[in-house]
């Protein structure tokens, strides 16, 4: 195994040893449907064979738009911040499917994701408003 760089993630037990980086504990029936779902990408960072951060997204095509990709989330460890692994993060999955966009919701307070969406080339899009549904 490579000791450090950027991976695409492929097996339950890649997601599971990554569990920390989550909100949650990485549930493996769930992680092994995420694996097979066309569309939903994860790439994970390592720095000495442990995973240090990740990034998912979701590939969205529309009959007149194309292929656009959605960046569901980004995390990177504590101690690894500050050093380019979100801005490399997010360039992966933005170059994985040839896209012809990605966009993400962030929290307008959310300084250092800003940040980061920023430094990988990301602008503001402008105002937005989330509405939200919740069927639990």
């Amino acid at each position: 195994m490579q000791n450090s760089g950027i991976r695409r993630a492929r097996t339950v037990d890649e997601l599971t040893a990554a569990g920390p980086l989550f909100d949650g504990p990485a549930v493996p029936e769930w992680s092994a449907r995420f694996l097979l779902t066309p569309g939903h990408h994860l790439f994970l960072a390592y720095e000495d064979d442990e995973a240090v951060g990740f990034v998912s997204g979701v590939e969205t095509i529309h009959p007149d738009k194309g292929v656009e990709m959605f960046l569901y989330e980004l995390s990177v460890a504590e101690a690894y911040r500050r050093r380019g692994i979100g801005r490399s993060l997010v360039e992966a999955l933005a170059r994985e499917r040839g896209c012809y966009g990605m966009w993400v919701g962030v929290d307008t307070d959310n300084a250092p994701a800003l940040a980061t969406y920023r430094g990988a080339g990301g602008r503001d899009g402008g105002g937005c408003s989330v509405v939200e549904w919740s069927f639990v």
